[in-house]
C-alpha cells in the first residue's frame, strides 16, 4: 500500500512537467498551429465564397484554441 502511495506521486510529478522530447514536439505543434493560424487569416481576407470563408473561420477558431492549450501546458 505504501509502495502505491509512492507511485502514485511520482506520477503525479510526472504529469507535472514535460520530457525534453515532448516539449520539442509541443514547441513543433505550437509553431505548426500559429502557421496554419497565418495563413487562415491571410486567405480568408482574400477569399470570395461564404463557404470558404466560413471554412476557414472554423479554421481560425480551431487553430486559437489549439494554439491556447499548447500554450498553457508549454507553461506547467
Amino acid at each position: 500500500m505504501v509502495e502505491d502511495n509512492k507511485v502514485g506521486e511520482v506520477v503525479k510529478n510526472m504529469q507535472k512537467t514535460l520530457g525534453v522530447h515532448e516539449s520539442l514536439e509541443l514547441h513543433e505543434l505550437l509553431t505548426f498551429k500559429n502557421l496554419c493560424l497565418t495563413k487562415a487569416t491571410t486567405m480568408k481576407a482574400i477569399v470570395n465564397c461564404e463557404q470558404l470563408q466560413s471554412l476557414m473561420e472554423q479554421d481560425i477558431q480551431n487553430s486559437t484554441q489549439a494554439i491556447q492549450q499548447y500554450q498553457s501546458l508549454m507553461q506547467k
